[in-house]
């Protein structure tokens, strides 16, 4: 085992075109998701959260579900999708990073609206009043609002991005797992465990590792500040 552990250190100083290479495609495609997922739920999130109407219990269930939608099933429904006959075959994306980040964003969607949404509910409902009592206009009272629920909001897009880059399911099924285009931190994890490559596979295990860890330290650090 220790030998594996020093393996894989050097495996990772070394920067071995492999290592790399799944680096850069998950960082890529997880990046890309957090982005296009972000811009799609933050006015959703907006929006749910400030708006009442018939059915929001109802919606609110659904994306609580989806929460924990399986990785497996998000890349069953998108290969149905981007399939050759599937709806949006025309397009060629299936066993490309797009792919990828199409089946990330489905992920990364329920995370983002659910806490946005959830956020402003619990925000004080007398920062848009009094925004708007000031003369600022309905927009600038929205931005301060989102101003104020910051650090939940930096909780939000870091828990989606922990969320996307650390799932296996619709990366595999989706991108194809083609080494050096398609090929990301997990899956190659997976792909080299089961040739017997395991320093390789730990030298990725053990930056997924540091990855989730800093991720937890800067979700704690935005809790703790979003508190104060």
């Amino acid at each position: 085992m220790a030998h594996e552990l020093f393996d894989a250190f050097t495996q990772l100083f070394s920067m071995d075109p492999d290592v790399v290479n799944a680096l850069r495609t998950s960082f890529s495609v997880s990046l890309s998701a957090i982005l296009i997922a972000g811009i799609i739920a933050f006015p959703l999130g907006l929006l749910f959260g400030l708006a009442e109407f018939r059915g929001r219990r109802f919606i609110d269930i659904i994306l609580n579900t989806l929460l924990f939608l399986p990785t497996v099933v998000v890349g069953l429904l998108g290969y149905m999708l981007l399939t050759r006959d599937g709806p949006l075959g025309q397009y060629h994306l299936l066993f490309t990073p797009a792919a990828i980040v199409f089946g990330q964003v489905i992920l990364a969607l329920p995370i983002i609206l659910t806490m946005v949404s959830n956020s402003i509910r619990a925000s004080d409902p007398r920062i848009i009043p009094t925004a708007l009592s000031l003369g600022v206009g309905k927009l600038r009272a929205y931005i301060v609002l989102l101003g104020e629920i910051r650090g939940l909001i930096l909780l939000t897009l870091l828990a989606a991005f922990a969320r996307v880059i650390s799932e296996i399911g619709a990366s595999t099924m989706l991108g194809g797992n083609i080494l050096g285009k398609t090929r990301t931190i997990t899956t190659s994890i997976s792909v080299l465990a089961s040739q017997g490559e395991t320093s390789k596979a730990l030298a990725l295990g053990v930056v997924l590792l540091f990855l989730v860890f800093a991720i937890n330290i800067a979700v704690y650090a935005a809790t703790h500040r979003s508190k104060t």
